[in-house]
């Protein structure tokens, strides 16, 4: 898929699946908890958190984020916004670039509106999970800069979960030391060098669409029998 090889002894994950049981191996000691929630970042995330779920025996269900792109360089993070009204913005890239906050403004509002619909969507009405006093874990399919995630941290410790966790198969070293400060334990399987991209370290990093992620957690809900 990628014009890449990674240095020799250097692993690449077949799939989000392999991924999400790799992880799940480091993520042992969680397991059979009854307070342990596994929160997973749609779309990409989705099928690494099943497994993760699968493995520890623990419900799964989805934290909505959403990217703020640069206008007219969507690509590019400024930022990004979370359930429950969180809005985390990469200060460096805004003042830079000089980007106003009626610019900002606008592209939040467009990014809550997709954010409300995919909750409709994923659920199928089934109610958010509660998060208080649980031993949270969310987890991704990798971690750029983290912008995303940082965002879903934030709004989760809004929540008041007894312990977050945050867990991926596959990220850059530094976004993984910073966010150390930000929860109460990071489990990164691979941190390569260089890391370049999440998806280069995945042989099928096809988009996850969102009747995967629906089909996913209604399998979850419904006990884990469909796969």
């Amino acid at each position: 898929m990628f014009p890449f090889e990674p240095e020799a002894g250097v692993r690449r994950y077949r799939d989000r699946v392999d991924a999400g049981r790799s992880l799940a191996r480091l993520l042992m000691d969680h397991a059979g908890r009854p307070d342990v929630l596994v929160l997973a970042l749609p779309r990409g995330g989705v099928p690494v958190g099943y497994e993760v779920a699968r493995a520890l025996g623990a419900p799964l269900d989805v934290f909505l984020v959403r990217k703020l792109g640069v206008p007219g360089h969507e690509e590019l993070a400024m930022g990004a916004i979370a359930s429950g009204g969180v809005r985390v913005l990469n200060a460096r890239v805004v003042e830079s670039l000089g980007i106003p906050a009626t610019a900002i403004d606008h592209v939040a509002a467009q990014e809550q509106a997709e954010l409300e619909r995919r909750e409709r969507a994923y659920r199928g009405g089934r109610p958010p999970p509660r998060v208080e006093g649980c031993h949270v874990i969310l987890v991704d399919d990798g971690l750029a800069t983290g912008s995303t995630m940082r965002a879903a941290a934030a709004a989760l410790r809004a929540m008041r979960p007894r312990r977050l966790v945050v867990a991926v198969p596959v990220a850059a070293a530094e976004t993984c030391e910073e966010l150390r400060a930000e929860v109460d334990e990071v489990v990164c399987a691979m941190t390569p060098e260089p890391f370049y991209a999440v998806g280069l370290w995945y042989d099928d990093f096809s988009q996850t669409t969102d009747q995967e992620v629906a089909e996913l957690l209604a399998d979850a809900a419904a006990g884990g029998e469909g796969r």
